[in-house]
């Protein structure tokens, strides 16, 4: 298997460093019950529906790349041998800390011995109502009953609270209509992590299922992307985690940044990043897809997502010939439906699977290895894409059809999951079973438009 960009093994002692690594806490955080609850102004979520449809937020979508290079450097000197990694992460566990919290001038790091973070007498509910830096969420969930039940009960099972500090309703717009109330019911529950997710659990994870069942995906829970970076762990690419691991009576509490707004449609969500996709939505526009897709039912989807880099690894001849001619559009419209599967959403940690085949991958472990393999059927004449997921040490590697690396994983969306490509797919040959020649061929270089045409003439 080829693994997903050009990572060393000494990124491993950085995954492990970040799962140790002890979260920076605010001081004005401790004691959450610290002062009796006060009323707060209710009226920040008037514009709140215009803050998701616009997507005011920007989320900027991290570069893998980018903690490897920070701490290439460091590591690079304290990983010589396997043998000092004890050693190695104690100095990584530092700098990460330094990292995470150098957006807080006024943050200082609490160990076991400063503070306290358990309140046994408490629900999660009770915990942000008492707290004097969680008012304005704590306020707006007494409208919704349902949110209040999960959040104050104790008989369902334990949850984890992503708690926005008020300064994160600062800066929403004072003015607009306000957002139904079912958006915002879901918007609240998207807030609210099922089970208990202590920062460790965080920071190994990719996605995390929430309290907010998302009809597009078939009435499943809806997820949470997490992530760990020179900014700190973030979800969703934007909303960072500045406090964590509050545990009350049913759950545990982290303070985030930002509001947590429920993904939009895939479609949406693309045209959001024209930088990285603007070639992939000139195919959709050319070859008139947006009205072949919503003719298919869908009960969530798998979109692998090729981005510019990978369209322009085809190569110019390629190119002109599939947006160019009106033959080559016919053959762009096969290669679109070739990265769509749809009814199974498959996330690097999840898989929601909606169709009828019973098949749900396939998965081999070997020490601290361990190996996931999927088939799924995609829209065209249900050919199949194969996934493969290695785990080893927290870190995954994913590849498509054997060869194309994920630039960027898990991406979710209201009806899916997108996943970024470094390569555009090509089916084999017909009466291939195998994906070995596309790999060699692709990584000699670009594609010859005869070749291109061979593996698709009987599938147009």
């Amino acid at each position: 298997m080829r693994r997903s960009g050009a990572v060393r093994i000494p990124l491993a002692v950085v995954a492990l460093a970040s799962s140790a690594c002890a979260f920076v806490v605010p001081p004005a955080q401790l004691p959450l019950v610290a002062e009796p609850h006060q009323s707060a102004s209710g009226a920040w979520w008037d514009s709140l529906r215009d803050l998701a449809s616009e997507s005011s937020l920007n989320p900027h979508v991290p570069n893998a790349d980018e903690l490897v290079a920070a701490l290439e450097g460091k590591v690079d000197r304290i990983s010589a041998g396997f043998e000092d990694v004890a050693k190695s992460l104690k100095d990584l566990q530092s700098h990460i800390v330094d990292l995470v919290s150098k957006d807080d001038e006024d943050v200082t790091a609490y160990g076991s011995k400063h503070g306290h973070r358990e309140y046994p007498d408490y629900t999660i509910y009770e915990l942000i109502k008492k707290s004097n830096y969680t008012k304005k969420f704590a306020a707006a969930i007494d409208d919704y009953p349902s949110v209040v039940k999960i959040l104050n009960g104790t008989d369902a099972g334990n949850h984890t609270l992503c708690v926005p500090l008020d300064e994160a309703f600062e800066h929403l717009p004072e003015h607009g209509d306000k957002p139904s109330k079912e958006f915002m019911e879901s918007a609240l529950l998207y807030h609210i992590g099922l089970g208990d997710l202590p920062a460790v659990k965080l920071l190994k994870a990719n996605t995390i299922p929430t309290a907010y069942n998302e009809s597009w995906l078939g009435n499943e829970p809806q997820r949470l992307r997490t992530s760990v970076g020179l900014g700190g762990l973030k979800l969703n690419f934007y909303s960072k985690v500045v406090a964590a691991d509050f545990k009350a009576k049913n759950g545990i509490v982290h303070g985030i940044r930002e509001i947590l707004i429920p993904p939009p449609m895939v479609g949406r969500e693309l045209t959001l990043f024209p930088g990285e996709f603007s070639t992939l939505l000139l195919a959709y526009e050319k070859t008139n897809f947006v009205d072949f897709i919503h003719n298919v039912k869908m009960v969530g989807s798998t979109v692998f997502a090729p981005s510019n880099k990978a369209f322009q690894k085809l190569g110019p001849r390629a190119n002109a010939f599939l947006f160019n001619t009106e033959t080559g559009l016919k053959y762009l419209k096969a290669i679109l439906k070739y990265h769509i599967v749809a009814n199974a959403t498959l996330y690097t940690d999840a898989f929601y699977d909606k169709t009828d085949s019973a098949d749900e991958g396939d998965s081999s472990f070997a020490g601290a290895e361990k190996r996931e393999h999927f088939d799924l059927v995609t829209l065209l004449h249900d050919l199949h894409v194969s996934v493969d997921i290695l785990e080893w040490a927290s870190l995954k590697f994913v590849t498509v059809n054997g060869f194309a690396g994920i630039q960027v994983r898990d991406g979710v969306a209201k009806n899916g999951v997108i996943h970024v490509l470094d390569r555009v797919l090509i089916p084999p040959h017909k009466h291939e079973h195998k994906h070995a020649e596309v790999d060699n061929e692709l990584w000699e270089g670009e594609m010859d438009v005869n070749t291109l045409k061979s593996r698709l003439d009987d599938y147009v």
